[in-house]
């Protein structure tokens, strides 16, 4: 098929989906958080003043073309330096993509050429035109004040923090989303948002206001696809039904047509329906894990989970 399908979300989650979806369309566009703050990305953020490119890079290699040619440049873009020295640590595809971002004086076109280069079965955009920072309220930082709350900021300590995450927001509030991100969504007939890390993968998306409005008024129908792992380190004790109510906290504006969740996630099923029928989505339920690694998505078995909801 040749829908026009809209992917958001960022790092190992967004290429998972990324992955199945390239098997479905080659109109799938990848829209990308740009918060990261750590490792190479970060510390090209920094002295640059670019936004970071490690998930826009990973999300280019998910959509490289099924040939020698795509292949080889994909590893391309992943090798990574090794060592200790300036390169070190430094994957190429990052240093690439900062180089005709530079020599192109602008965001999308450098996409666009490196997409050419791997033969990309899709485009990959940035949700927003600017470097993003993520702030999270955090209950219980420190085991001696369980109850107290405090505020981290970036988006590795988010990712780290040993508290109950209890809200994300964005600096800036209002960032300016990426113009040609807004149209995707609204020519889109799917909008798949996550899997990856809840909030600072996900829900970013979401606190962009011009993004959240398209998302809202799109013709398209929009799918959640839930974690095989609910209890990561930024989500300790998240039930999947919690992920919803937390979803709804942030964008309470948003209506979901489909929540799609992986069995063994789901401990009791009424009440993640519940959950969704707030959001107004329904429920459907598909073994969508490798049999030998159940929290890593199959790509085939994902695959197939979204020909069948896509219908």
């Amino acid at each position: 098929m040749s829908r026009p399908v809209v992917a958001l979300g960022g790092g190992h989650g967004l290429a998972a989906s990324l992955s199945s979806l390239r098997l479905l369309t080659e109109n799938v566009t990848a829209i990308v958080t740009v918060a990261d703050d750590g490792g190479s990305s970060g510390r090209l953020r920094e002295q640059y003043d670019v936004l970071p490119p490690g998930d826009l890079r990973m999300a280019l290699a998910a959509l490289c073309d099924d040939s020698e040619w795509g292949h080889l440049w994909r590893d391309v873009l992943q090798h990574r330096f090794p060592g200790n020295g300036e390169l070190g640590g430094h994957a190429l595809g990052n240093l690439l993509i900062l180089g005709l971002w530079d020599l192109l004086g602008d965001t999308v076109p450098g996409l666009e050429m490196v997409g050419r280069l791997l033969g990309a079965r899709g485009r990959v955009l940035p949700m927003a035109s600017v470097p993003l920072a993520i702030t999270a309220e955090v209950k219980g930082l420190r085991p001696e004040r369980p109850n107290e709350v405090e505020v981290v900021r970036g988006q590795v300590a988010v990712a780290t923090t040993r508290g109950e995450v209890l809200s994300v927001r964005l600096d800036p509030a209002e960032p300016p989303a990426c113009p040609d991100a807004l149209s995707a969504i609204s020519e889109a007939e799917w909008v798949v948002l996550g899997p990856g890390s809840w909030f600072t993968s996900v829900m970013p998306h979401l606190l962009v206001p011009e993004l959240n409005l398209a998302l809202q008024n799109t013709p398209g129908r929009r799918l959640l696809t839930l974690n095989l792992e609910m209890h990561t380190t930024e989500t300790q004790g998240y039930s999947a039904e919690r992920h919803l109510e937390s979803l709804r906290a942030h964008a309470p504006d948003l209506h979901l047509d489909v929540v799609l969740a992986d069995p063994q996630v789901v401990d009791d099923r009424k009440r993640l329906e519940r959950s969704a029928a707030r959001l107004g989505a329904e429920v459907v339920l598909a073994e969508v894990s490798q049999p030998d690694h159940p929290g890593r998505h199959d790509a085939l078995r994902l695959a197939a989970a979204y020909r069948d909801i896509f219908g």
